[in-house]
């Protein structure tokens, strides 16, 4: 560099503190499983994290980096890296599961609260499908099952919070019985703020047609966590149309990078960052199983790039 040629600016540097914290998740390395050889190693996958320009992660399926908060929090520091959340599944429709959830919930917690994180991501139980790809069983929950839903989270919520002092954020999905709007929206209206908000998936959301801008501008005070996510349109019509398992979906490519696929994240990032300053804005792509070990530090460079010039404030640490 000469004196002629001034400093490039610093991209990753805040601009206000309201501005959303971008991070990535184990799911853009096609991490879906705690154990798994068609997966990266949690080697690979925290040290390319770092190369890909990102300081914030999630836990990814409880297990995958390993449970021994000493071991991870050294890991962490030698890549830089800080701790969003953790996630855990909630199949809280089914009679008598609440200390059952509970108990997987609080082993995530623990770690969570170790590590310096502050929130954890509650999923849906997803539709089970018969080895010829027919979905088994109800797409939808009945009145008792639905009830038997909202109760248990609030409870999840609750507990979460006065035993760990974390927060707990409800992450529709597809191929669950909260993937459309109503139901989501639903599920917003039958639950306690104090105790649960929502984890706002934008791909998931747009799975089923939703509009996640519309989501934050009516229910600003729910939105209490951001994944980033895009499916490809024209695929995801097919798939619907053929009733295409999501699983078979995310093998063909129906999750994309950006900007290739919808929606786009600055009019979401804007939004949330007005409704919920600060809140952690993460990256994910499904892409499970990986043809290319490779691959997701490629694309999780490119995403990082896209953000940067995306012309939402953000910040990446």
């Amino acid at each position: 560099m000469t004196a002629s040629q001034p400093a490039a600016p610093d991209t990753t540097a805040p601009t206000t503190s309201a501005a959303p914290r971008v991070g990535i998740a184990p799911d853009s390395w096609g991490v879906w499983n705690p154990v798994d050889a068609a997966q990266p190693s949690p080697e690979q996958y925290l040290r390319e994290v770092a190369e890909a320009g990102f300081h914030w992660t999630e836990l990814g399926p409880y297990g995958y980096l390993g449970t021994d908060a000493d071991r991870l929090r050294e890991q962490f520091a030698a890549h830089d890296l800080a701790l969003s959340a953790g996630t855990a599944f909630a199949p809280l429709q089914r009679e008598g599961s609440l200390e059952e959830v509970w108990a997987e919930v609080a082993d995530v917690s623990r770690l969570v609260r170790a590590l310096g994180g502050r929130h954890v991501i509650a999923i849906p139980a997803l539709w089970e499908r018969d080895p010829s790809g027919a979905v088994q069983g109800p797409r939808s929950f009945d009145r008792e099952a639905w009830a038997r839903f909202t109760i248990g989270h609030d409870e999840i919520g609750r507990r979460l919070r006065e035993e760990f002092d974390l927060s707990l954020q409800f992450h529709s999905h597809a191929e669950s019985p909260v993937g459309s709007y109503r139901e989501v929206v639903r599920f917003l209206e039958d639950t306690d703020p104090a105790a649960v908000n929502l984890c706002l998936d934008a791909g998931h959301l747009a799975y089923y047609q939703a509009d996640s801008e519309r989501l934050i501008r009516e229910h600003p005070e729910r939105v209490g966590y951001l994944h980033l996510k895009q499916v490809e349109p024209d695929l995801l019509a097919d798939v619907l149309k053929n009733d295409v398992p999501f699983a078979e979906a995310v093998r063909q490519g129906v999750m994309v990078e950006p900007p290739h696929g919808v929606p786009g994240y600055a009019p979401i990032l804007e939004l949330a960052a007005r409704a919920h300053p600060g809140l952690f804005a993460i990256v994910e792509q499904d892409m499970y199983p990986l043809a290319d070990l490779s691959e997701p530090l490629r694309i999780a460079r490119r995403t990082h790039e896209h953000i940067v010039g995306c012309g939402a404030d953000v910040r990446f640490r």
